[in-house]
């Protein structure tokens, strides 16, 4: 059977795939094919070997169709993949950051001058001012002992305003608990939840600091939903589409295919819902600091993965009194900020332009 491999369907490519200039992106095409007789790739002859054919193909749209084309004594058979052409690409990162509720506890309890009196968002700003990072920090509408947004005061609007070219506020879920609590909801729960935390965030910290979200609280929803969240802004999706014994996890209802791909690659691009998945390459709370140059380094060394790094972490391993309180929390992230911008890599939000980038 005629079977294109790479680049698989929805992959989007850049310049470290092939060969880029004015003209375009030229990237090898590889696959497989019925054994006696001729495989095109969009008209150009591919070389055929045992069963696998390769050939050279030019990309010169911001979506293109790639169409193999197999002809022989298994009579003519034909495979198509699209792919994205992220033709402005430039190394870039982003950094999310999970859960975030305790620290809109703390900031509307003690009442403080500024937000950065809150030594979390402090620590932020220091890492903003000190690499030049930007964060996005998705929030709960509630925490466990029943603190709710319409308590947080609108008073610091103004300073969030100030400081939205490097740190927005986007939906992440209702509440912490129950775990996974859109894998199985309702669309109309999701974005009830979704329009209920953004209504706040407008409130007290102004549109400018309303971010799209590109994180839903465990990485899994219903494929049902993911048109509801494309009309509410929603343009790239990260997830860790880990594989398990029992499949891919935290990769929003995928197939085994795509989830496969997004793993081993960058991202992937679902025409049907114009949404575009992400592999979130590290998780900070996870990864001692001594762990970080081993863990993204491969990627970097990967022109399949090195181009965009999406980072990761989550709010409550930076609060004492959390149970997996971590002390060394600050240092891991200062650590992997300095990683990537040692190698050229620049801060973005990923609900901005193409996964932060210009629009192809």
């Amino acid at each position: 059977m005629l079977q294109i491999d790479q680049p698989f369907h929805g992959a989007v490519v850049n310049h470290r795939w092939g060969t880029q200039d004015e003209s375009g992106l030229t990237l090898t095409v590889t696959g497989q094919s019925p054994a006696y007789g001729n495989v095109t790739v969009n008209g150009v002859p591919a070389k055929v070997s045992l069963g696998h054919f390769s050939c050279p193909v030019a990309i010169t749209e911001a979506e293109q169709d790639i169409v193999a084309v197999y002809e022989g004594s298994y009579g003519r058979q034909e495979h198509t993949v699209r792919v994205v052409w992220d033709r402005h690409s430039r190394p870039r990162y982003r950094f999310s950051i999970d859960d975030n509720s305790y620290w809109l506890r703390d900031v509307a309890k003690q009442g403080y001058s500024s937000l950065f009196d809150c030594f979390y968002l402090d620590l932020l700003r220091k890492l903003h001012r000190e690499y030049g990072a930007k964060f996005t920090l998705n929030i709960y509408y509630e925490t466990e002992d029943g603190f709710q947004l319409p308590q947080f005061p609108d008073r610091y609007r103004g300073e969030f305003e100030d400081n939205a070219d490097w740190m927005v506020l986007a939906f992440h879920a209702a509440a912490n608990l129950p775990d996974r609590p859109y894998q199985h909801a309702s669309t109309d729960k999701l974005v009830g939840d979704m329009d209920m935390v953004q209504e706040e965030i407008v409130r007290f910290a102004g549109e400018a600091s309303l971010a799209a979200p590109t994180v839903i609280h465990w990485g899994m929803v219903l494929p049902e939903a993911l048109p509801a969240l494309y009309e509410r802004g929603v343009r790239v999706l990260s997830g860790f589409f880990t594989p398990r014994s029992y499949g891919y996890d935290v990769n929003y209802w995928l197939d085994r295919t795509r989830s496969e791909a997004i793993y081993t690659h960058e991202a992937m691009k679902d025409f049907d819902t114009d949404i575009i998945f992400s592999r979130v390459d590290i998780v900070c709370n996870g990864t001692p600091p001594e762990e970080v140059a081993p863990t993204l380094q491969p990627l970097y060394d990967n022109p399949l993965q090195a181009e965009i790094m999406d980072l990761f972490t989550h709010e409550q391993y930076f609060w004492p009194f959390y149970v997996r309180y971590l002390p060394d929390h600050a240092e891991r992230l200062d650590t992997t900020l300095r990683w990537v911008t040692e190698r050229g890599y620049e801060p973005v939000f990923f609900h901005e332009g193409f996964m932060g980038g210009p629009m192809p």
